[in-house]
């Protein structure tokens, strides 16, 4: 089982993430405050973390960079963060932030599990 943190402070986004992910494959842990993420994620027991773009003052993309600096520094592997996007043209912004993989909103529970499947078997290589 694939143990994920949502990161949304909008209940819609919420629920489109455990409309798409909701099966016996994963556990869905919610987290509304930005900025207690890399916290969280270092006490350990996640797989991965889904994290919308806009997400209260902090963002997706400095979230993704504090998981992936908080996790490394603590000697262990960084955690892979999935970003939703809110269009194409953010792609570029998701990769320089170092999410492992990303999704554009609307996405489809296919795009989203793929999307957190591939960045979890990938940090497992």
């Amino acid at each position: 089982m694939t143990r994920v943190l949502v990161v949304a402070d909008e209940s819609w986004a919420r629920n489109d993430v455990h409309a798409a992910l909701t099966s016996p494959d994963y556990e869905l842990v919610d987290h509304q405050d930005p900025k207690t993420v890399a916290s969280t994620v270092a006490a350990g027991g996640l797989d991965a973390v889904v994290v919308d773009l806009q997400v209260s003052s902090m963002g997706g993309m400095a979230v993704t960079r504090s998981v992936r600096e908080n996790t490394t520094v603590r000697g262990g592997a960084a955690i892979p963060v999935v970003l939703l996007l809110d269009r194409a043209a953010d792609k570029f912004l998701a990769g320089r932030s170092g999410a492992a993989a990303w999704v554009v909103k609307p996405f489809t529970a296919l795009e989203l599990r793929g999307a957190v499947d591939g960045a979890v078997a990938s940090d497992s290589q």
